[in-house]
């Protein structure tokens, strides 16, 4: 939220198993008295996984669509992230507890980078990663209403839409507080641990 002087601040995670869907029928528009209409058999082409680092600052982001999702892919989103930021940055890195990101050859990445803080967010409490709200509105606005022939169409609808969203994007501004947010967190804990810890 308040991030320190000369650094940036980046929520990142990973969008695994979209499915390349080639729907039999194209989707027929919303019309006076009916809703849109998606045919409910279509044909699986492959998936993708698509990483992806939201600038809270700014609301850009910086993706890169894999086909796995393992340690490796995400040294690879590292770099790409390495690349792209400017040299005199510092870079705080919000993510969640999944083992990818604490595999020990990305611990070991990221101490020979000192320019990053990794930053996790609590166990269960990924949606605290405002990245999260990005990919539902990539999900609603790019990838759930499509018909993709091939893996390869998919990609590139999902960088259409990343190209077309970056010149207009603006930050996401919290309406709760941190208080409140603390508080559900907190009895998150409490009721899966029943401890007050």
């Amino acid at each position: 939220m308040n991030p320190p002087e000369k650094a940036m601040v980046l929520c990142v995670d990973e969008k695994s198993q979209i499915q390349a869907l080639d729907r039999t029928q194209p989707v027929l528009p919303m019309g006076l008295g009916y809703l849109e209409g998606v045919t409910h058999d279509y044909v699986r082409h492959g998936t993708t996984t698509l990483f992806a680092a939201l600038d809270i600052a700014s609301g850009r982001v910086l993706t890169q669509c894999k086909i796995r999702h393992r340690h490796q892919e995400f040294l690879q989103f590292l770099r790409h992230i390495d690349q792209n930021v400017p040299k005199e940055l510092d870079i705080h890195i919000v993510v969640d507890n999944y083992v990818t990101h604490k595999h020990h050859k990305v611990k070991r990445w990221l101490q020979m980078h000192p320019r990053y803080q990794v930053h996790y967010t609590p166990t269960y409490a990924s949606w605290l990663n405002q990245v999260e709200i990005w990919f539902n509105i990539i999900t609603q606005r790019a990838i759930r209403r499509g018909s993709f022939r091939a893996v390869k169409d998919l990609i590139e609808n999902i960088q259409k839409f990343v190209d077309s969203y970056n010149p207009n994007s603006t930050p996401f501004m919290w309406t709760a507080t941190a208080d409140s947010i603390l508080q559900k967190v907190c009895r998150l804990y409490q009721s899966i641990s029943g401890s007050q810890h």
